[in-house]
């Protein structure tokens, strides 16, 4: 056989596969998990994040700040162009149902990141987080995220297992106004009162924490929490 027929043969070949293909529908699952597949091309397989990554985990977290967050996306008070893009016509009750998808997923954390910072900084972040500094009316971490950090229900998120440059990036935004929430905005109130090196400092601190496990969120607090806050509007 000439190599002319030989290279017919092989282009008929492939071209009877790419029909039989086309004419064999794929089968995909309608469900949940298979529509929310493009979520974890960003945070990871069903939402877990990767180490270092630059994004949150939503395996997991509070349904009720989930939900919060996916309205702040969609409908500006959090800005990124890719998750805008995807949630722009999506109705709440969508909204609500992803958040619960992912808040039920119960999947082990990475180990911590190494620690970076100075045992200075570190000492530093630790007394911000679990005591605060009562002469500029700055609350604990631990006063709403849980004596663990790791959240409270139905709304608050844990502060463990978040990458540090996500960490700073978050508390960064708060304190310049391009991340906002529902009125009273009481994240940003209690950014504001923290300065670049505290900033950095208890982003150093917590991502340099081990991870529970399991990592669950707290029942709901009993007590007030030390500043009002809007997000939990729509926590239920």
């Amino acid at each position: 056989m000439s190599r002319a027929g030989g290279a017919l043969l092989v282009a008929t070949a492939w071209a009877v596969q790419a029909a039989v293909a086309a004419a064999t529908p794929v089968q995909v699952p309608d469900t949940l998990a298979q529509r929310l597949q493009p979520c974890t091309a960003c945070h990871g397989a069903q939402g877990r994040s990767v180490d270092g990554a630059y994004v949150p985990r939503l395996a997991g977290k509070p349904a009720g700040y989930l939900f919060e967050q996916l309205l702040n996306f969609r409908d500006g008070r959090r800005h990124n162009a890719t998750m805008a893009g995807f949630l722009a016509d999506l109705p709440d009750a969508y909204l609500r149902e992803m958040a619960t998808h992912f808040a039920a997923l119960d999947l082990p954390y990475e180990p911590a990141a190494p620690r970076r910072a100075s045992p200075e900084a570190l000492a530093r972040g630790e007394r911000l987080a679990r005591r605060g500094d009562a002469t500029r009316d700055l609350p604990a971490c631990t006063a709403c995220h849980g004596e663990a950090m790791t959240g409270a229900q139905p709304a608050m998120p844990g502060l463990l297992g978040l990458p540090r440059d996500y960490l700073i990036g978050q508390l960064g935004a708060w304190r310049n106004g391009t991340r906002r929430a529902t009125a009273p905005d009481c994240m940003a109130e209690i950014a504001k009162r923290l300065s670049v090196e505290d900033l950095g400092a208890v982003a150093d601190w917590l991502a340099a924490q081990p991870v529970p496990s399991p990592m669950r969120a707290d029942a709901a607090p009993t007590q007030p929490a030390p500043l009002r806050c809007g997000s939990a509007r729509h926590a239920r």
